[in-house]
C-alpha cells in the first residue's frame, strides 16, 4: 500500500483565496494535507517575517476535516508556525499557491508565494511554488491535473538540498484550443516588475504602477515557454548565493588592497 506524503500548504493571497482551495483539491486524494496560510493578502512580501507584532493563529473550517489555520502574518511566518507550533513532525513537502499572478523570471524575488517555500528550504524541507499568469478569470481547474504529477515526480526524484521548484501556469490567451500545450523544465528568465510611472494620490503620496519589463530571453527560459502556452517548472537554488566567480577573480587582489603599506 502506497504511503501518502505529508504536505504543508501555504500561499500569499490569503487562506480565503480561490487558488489555495484549488491547490488543496489537487492534493487531497494524494497526500495528508495541513494548511497554514495568511489571514489577509500578503502579496509581494517575499521572505518577509513579522518581528514587531505577535502572531494570532485561528482554526479555519475546511472540507473533509482538513486541518487548516490562518495566521496574521506573512507566508514565511505561516511556515514557521506550521513547523514549530501546529505539525508534530516536519512535512515531506511544502507547497505554496496557486498564486494569482505570475512569478516567473526574476519576479519570484518579490513573491510571498515563493518566500513561504524558501522558508522551508532553509529548514531542509523541499518545496514547490505554484503561480498562474492570469490575475483574473484564472483557469485553476485546467491546472489541477498537473499538480499531483509534479509533486509525485519531485518526491520520487528528490530535489537537491537548497533547491525549490518554481512552477508557473500560462495565461489563458496563450493556451492551445484544447487546453495546455504541455510542460517544460526551464531556466529562470530575466523579467521582473518595473515601475512604469507613479500616481500621486495625495501630496507626497505615491503608488507604484508596475508592468513586466521586456528582456531578450533565452529560448530555454520560463518567460519564453510561458508565452508559448506551456507550464514552466524552474529549479531555483537558494542555499548558497555566493558569487564564486567574483571570489575567484578578486580574492587575492581584494585582500591585498587592505593590507597596511
Amino acid at each position: 500500500m502506497k504511503v501518502k506524503p505529508n504536505i504543508l500548504i501555504t500561499n500569499d493571497d490569503s487562506i480565503h483565496a480561490p487558488g489555495i482551495k484549488h491547490l488543496w483539491n489537487a492534493c487531497r486524494e494524494h497526500a495528508h494535507v495541513t494548511i497554514v496560510a495568511p489571514a489577509t493578502e500578503q502579496s509581494g512580501v517575499g521572505l518577509g517575517t513579522t518581528l514587531r507584532n505577535s502572531l494570532s493563529v485561528a482554526k479555519v473550517a475546511w472540507p473533509e476535516e482538513t486541518p487548516a489555520y490562518s495566521v496574521t502574518g506573512t507566508p514565511a511566518d505561516c511556515v514557521k508556525i506550521g513547523l514549530n507550533v501546529i505539525m508534530e513532525t516536519p512535512p515531506d513537502l511544502i507547497i505554496s499557491g496557486i498564486n494569482r499572478g505570475t512569478n516567473h523570471g526574476r519576479t519570484l524575488l518579490y513573491s510571498g508565494t515563493v518566500g513561504g517555500v524558501i522558508e522551508g528550504i532553509f529548514r531542509g524541507i523541499p518545496g514547490i511554488a505554484f503561480s498562474s499568469f492570469d490575475f483574473f478569470d484564472t483557469e485553476y481547474e485546467c491546472f489541477e491535473p498537473y499538480i499531483p504529477k509534479i509533486i509525485d515526480y519531485s518526491l520520487k526524484h528528490p530535489l537537491p538540498s537548497g533547491t525549490l521548484l518554481n512552477v508557473n501556469f500560462p495565461k489563458k490567451s496563450s493556451l492551445a484550443s484544447n487546453g495546455l500545450y504541455g510542460i517544460k523544465l526551464t531556466r529562470q528568465g530575466r523579467q521582473y516588475w518595473r515601475e512604469s510611472s507613479h500616481q500621486v494620490e495625495l501630496e507626497n503620496c505615491y503608488r507604484f504602477i508596475s508592468q513586466l519589463a521586456d528582456f531578450e530571453e533565452h529560448e530555454e527560459s520560463d518567460t519564453f515557454w510561458l508565452s508559448q502556452g506551456y507550464i514552466t517548472v524552474s529549479p531555483v537554488h537558494v542555499d548558497d548565493l555566493t558569487d564564486r566567480h567574483y571570489i575567484q577573480a578578486q580574492k587575492e587582489h581584494f585582500e591585498t588592497f587592505f593590507v597596511p603599506s
